[in-house]
């Protein structure tokens, strides 16, 4: 499969996350400029990178994400892909809908779903003038299925991004816009940093996924770039399920 991104420009959120870095090292290897966005700022190589603008900002600040973006549309005359890889999930807090605090639930959903709105409010436009682009939103196979032990405002939120996803496929897929979400399921990210403190528990959900491993960033960022590619032209409105074969277990 050969991947023809050179001279293509992207806007990366949560790009600081193992995700994000992922699919930016990718990206600047295909010849591609982006734009990293988060709040965290991310390792000294990216900033150095000529082909990398880092701009910390607050997706869920729209003036703000319109700023960041206008001035990367400006330099580059086009926006080409958008890779949304904003998302947070709070274990601690984040619980059963029934006992919630609702702070927690309006924050979750700012960050994982008002963001996306923003980005589409802000990017799509800019994708109609060349009539062409390529969103990939990275949702989750917690959206899926209940849980017994859930993280309810996470699975909601992360399964309203499929619904906007295709939503907005149908609605610019006569201006040659496409839009795709990705449903990981445990991949190894700053995120789960509690399987430091409890590497037995990572052995054991390794044990049940069916490829015996749990996914790494790479698995994501490759998923990425072929639903962003020329190969996936006649791709549009679905979810690509990265997890393993899990979700396919009985």
């Amino acid at each position: 499969m050969k991947l023809n991104f050179k001279g293509k420009t992207a806007v990366v959120t949560g790009a600081s996350g193992g995700m994000g870095l992922a699919t930016v090292d990718k990206m600047c290897l295909l010849g591609m400029k982006v734009l990293m966005i988060d709040l965290k700022e991310p390792p000294k190589k990216y900033i150095k990178n000529s082909k990398i603008s880092f701009i910390k900002v607050d997706v869920t600040n729209f003036n703000n994400l319109k700023k960041t973006i206008e001035n990367f549309y400006k330099k580059n005359k086009s926006i080409d892909y958008l890779v949304n890889t904003t998302g947070v999930l709070w274990f601690d807090h984040d619980v059963s809908v029934t006992s919630i605090n609702f702070e927690t639930w309006e924050k979750v959903f700012s960050i994982n779903l008002k963001s996306m709105g923003y980005l589409a409010k802000l990017i799509i436009p800019k994708m109609k003038k060349n009539k062409f682009g390529s969103m990939v939103h990275i949702s989750s196979i917690d959206a899926l299925s209940g849980d017994n032990k859930p993280q309810d405002a996470y699975g909601a939120s992360k399964a309203a991004m499929i619904r906007l996803s295709k939503s907005l496929a149908i609605q610019f897929a006569n201006q040659n816009i496409r839009s795709n979400c990705i449903l990981p399921g445990a991949v190894e990210t700053p995120m789960q940093n509690r399987w430091k403190k409890n590497p037995k528990a990572k052995k054991n959900l390794a044990k049940l996924i069916p490829l015996q491993r749990i996914g790494r960033p790479d698995d994501v960022a490759n998923a990425i770039l072929f639903l962003l590619s020329d190969e996936s032209q006649y791709i549009t409105g679905t979810e690509l399920i990265v997890d393993g074969g899990i979700t396919s277990k009985p």
